[in-house]
């Protein structure tokens, strides 16, 4: 009870969300990425903990940072594909700002419509890679006037915000995208006064595409031998080609496109560790000057596919999509867990309950997220059952799906067609032996199926009678704001 006592009378701790964009949750050296050098993130791991079982609940850039901003999953807020929409709920800097915190986002801002809603942060200073005339746009044109800004470097160099072709960065270093992020977010951490606690968003672009990590970077990984992406053996490679089809969705990447795609990948990954530790500096120095705590919390808001099963981009149900880091860590005073792995199925929802709690605000009513503290304190700890997941059609209509995953195994459903999925992660980590119709995993199959009727009953699309599945229903990016849907056996309900 003293200890209990103790962590309520702490002042509130500055939290540091450091957030990539389009970052693979296999990519850390702790993970056991065979290549990919991430020391100083490796290092918060071993600090704190690390949720093993991560996933974003619908794998692309708004609908992910929409549940991140609002602790609801895609069929609460009926944002459950590539579309926004304003957000009409509390956000995570706007609870934290009630609860006295100065709020701040550095870099890519948070993908939300109106763009120019701030969603909660007192201040923004943005930076992009495909916005022109944002901060960091007019930074590069003031100390690099000839490349015309950020958008027509891009052109020039022949690359694209969501093409597989990569090349080194071509100017100084110190002017690349992420190491402005990184100074911006430094700067913020340094020089916003300590009066208030601080809550700082540091958003960063990489590792999505364009491919252009410095160049020390890019070569380092091009000299490497570099690992295949996943094969599953439930792929039609033959129709697949090695050109892309026109949404830059589907390729057979191979060859030298894959090595050069990979490097420019796994560059822009090993520049963001860099950034971090920067940036874990820049909160202690900041930490010692006001005596307050200290949370960091990495993740991202999905993956990229980098070639896995015939795919780039995101928008899928596969790991290499979905699956996304997350460490949390604090300062010793917090008296966190250290070096812990968790396995419960948890996402992007989770992290607003988690942060309230640490802020010490009150909890809040129609959250799908539930606080990891828990977990963080080194207590036992049952996030959920089953975790949810899906994507209207954003590349295609055949490409939507409905997913469930326990940590172990994974259960996909196409709305379009019926097609099922089923994968044994704890065996199959990289999903290339589909066992939908193996008969040794019928009870498990049906497990899933059944959970994801129960779930789809109710939902405006009707993909659900609660007896059967119906595929072939309308499935819109936005929805009219459904009823809350039947809780989680697993979660016990918040008040």
């Amino acid at each position: 009870m003293a200890a209990v006592a103790a962590q309520a009378a702490a002042p509130q701790p500055d939290i540091l969300l450091f957030m990539p964009d389009q970052f693979r949750g296999d990519c850390l050296g702790i993970a056991g990425h065979p290549v990919v050098r991430t020391p100083h993130l490796d290092q918060l791991a071993r600090e704190g903990v690390r949720f093993r079982g991560a996933w974003s609940t619908c794998p692309s850039c708004i609908p992910a940072r929409h549940a991140l901003l609002t602790g609801q999953h895609p069929a609460t807020s009926g944002v459950v594909g590539f579309a926004g929409r304003p957000i009409l709920t509390p956000t995570l800097p706007q609870l934290l700002a009630a609860a006295g915190y100065q709020t701040m986002l550095c870099g890519r801002y948070m993908h939300q419509e109106p763009t120019a809603d701030n969603y909660g942060y007192d201040r923004e200073i943005r930076g992009s890679t495909y916005v022109p005339d944002d901060d960091y746009d007019h930074y590069l044109k003031r100390e690099a006037p000839a490349t015309g800004g950020i958008v027509e470097l891009v052109r020039q160099l022949g690359l694209s915000m969501n093409g597989w072709a990569a090349k080194p960065w071509p100017l100084d270093e110190a002017l690349h995208p992420t190491a402005w992020t990184g100074r911006e977010a430094a700067l913020a951490l340094r020089d916003t006064p300590t009066d208030r606690p601080l809550f700082l968003t540091a958003s960063f672009y990489s590792p999505h595409s364009p491919l252009f990590p410095p160049r020390r970077l890019f070569e380092a990984y091009a000299a490497m031998t570099l690992p295949p992406p996943a094969h599953g053996d439930w792929v039609h490679w033959d129709a697949l080609s090695p050109e892309g089809d026109r949404t830059g969705h589907r390729v057979r990447l191979e060859g030298a496109t894959l090595h050069a795609t990979q490097a420019g990948y796994f560059g822009l990954v090993e520049q963001i560790d860099e950034q971090f530790a920067a940036l874990r500096s820049a909160l202690r120095e900041r930490a010692a000057r006001s005596h307050r705590p200290w949370i960091v919390v990495f993740t991202s808001d999905h993956g990229e596919l980098l070639g896995d099963h015939g795919y780039y981009r995101k928008c899928e149900p596969y790991e290499g999509s979905a699956h996304i880091p997350m460490l949390i860590a604090g300062s010793p005073d917090l008296h966190l867990a250290a070096g812990r792995t968790v396995d419960q199925p948890v996402g992007l929802e989770d992290i607003l309950p988690t942060l309230l709690e640490f802020a010490g605000a009150p909890p809040r009513p129609g959250l799908d997220g539930v606080s990891l503290a828990p977990a963080l304190r080194g207590q036992p700890f049952q996030s959920r059952h089953w975790l949810a997941f899906e994507h209207a059609p954003c590349y295609s209509q055949e490409q939507s799906f409905q997913a469930l995953t326990d940590g172990r195994v994974k259960y996909i459903w196409r709305p379009l067609n019926g097609t099922e999925q089923f994968f044994d992660l704890e065996k199959d980590p990289r999903e290339e032996h589909d066992l939908a119709a193996d008969p040794a995993s019928r009870t498990r199959v049906e497990e899933g199926r059944a959970e994801l009727i129960r779930r789809l009953a109710g939902r405006p699309e009707g993909f659900s009678d609660g007896a059967k599945l119906i595929p072939g229903r309308p499935y819109p990016p936005l929805q009219a704001r459904p009823p809350r849907p039947a809780a989680d056996p697993g979660v016990t309900p918040k008040s």
